[in-house]
């Protein structure tokens, strides 16, 4: 990996999928050298802090600000020296353009299909979408992997429109699901197999591709399947721990998730309250 040559470092967290790419958090040392051309589109922002830095694209000079709300873009094939003189806190989506052409497709794109390289553009939408990426890498396989594959398809089609001078034009939605292809996708949720729930799985068992089915499920349950999965996964929990006796960490590993301070992190996110806490509340 390029950016593990170049930064002479493994990143802090990284979850990679064929289907969408991969997403990495790094906190790296000062960086003087020269990244080369890269297979996937990398897209990067900056969780905290402010840190002057300079790119070189032959005879291009770029000086810019790593800051929260703005983003870089390193464009597949393209290579430049960085000169980053203090280290640096990052998120980056490594997207292939195999991704960025079938959402293209899915979403009616005319027009170039090609990222633009940037540096340190002020994007606060798509530094927000890359940030709650990031926040997926912890917690539950089967919901954080359809929260990414949402996240990754919403991001190219952010991509495009904001980076790449295309115009995107979506359909409108007619109608949701039928009742039997809701019927098939809500099984798909409810199973307990991880495979079951990508949302590739979901879209193809109704006949409908990644960007459409997303739309037309949220048009007939008002939640997009990642929501409704968590939503499900959180009556769950509640039922387990209002009714039964079982502990904290094992109704986190029943649900799928990497650790109990996972589980208790994204319980606590949509109730308030850790899950101990609301056991003792509720009994």
């Amino acid at each position: 990996m390029e950016m593990t040559r170049v930064l002479k470092m493994k990143p802090v967290r990284v979850v990679s999928d064929a289907s969408s790419g991969s997403i990495a958090h790094w906190r790296h040392d000062p960086v003087h050298d020269v990244v080369g051309p890269m297979t996937d589109h990398v897209v990067m922002t900056f969780p905290a802090g402010s840190q002057r830095f300079e790119r070189r694209t032959g005879k291009s000079v770029d000086n810019g600000t790593a800051r929260p709300g703005v983003i870089s873009i390193i464009s597949a094939g393209s290579s430049s020296r960085w000169d980053i003189p203090q280290p640096l806190n990052v998120v980056q989506l490594y997207l292939p353009q195999t991704t960025l052409e079938r959402v293209a497709s899915e979403a009616n794109v005319v027009g170039p299909r090609d990222l633009l390289d940037r540096s340190a553009h002020p994007d606060l939408i798509t530094s927000r979408l890359l940030m709650s990426a990031a926040d997926s890498l912890d917690g539950s396989a089967a919901l954080d992997m359809l929260f990414r594959h949402q996240l990754t398809d919403l991001l190219a089609t952010r991509l495009l429109s904001a980076h790449a001078g295309a115009p995107v034009k979506l359909l409108p939605v007619i109608g949701g699901l039928s009742p039997a292809a809701l019927l098939r996708s809500i099984e798909r949720l409810r199973s307990d197999s991880d495979s079951d729930v990508s949302l590739a799985a979901l879209a193809s068992d109704v006949g409908l591709s990644r960007f459409h089915f997303c739309r037309a499920f949220k048009e007939s349950t008002g939640l997009s399947p990642h929501a409704w999965l968590r939503q499900h996964r959180l009556e769950q929990a509640m039922n387990m721990l209002r009714d039964t006796d079982t502990s904290v960490v094992s109704v986190a590993a029943a649900l799928g998730y990497a650790s109990q301070t996972a589980f208790a992190a994204a319980f606590r996110k949509l109730t308030g309250e850790t899950p101990s806490d609301w056991r003792r509340r509720v009994r």
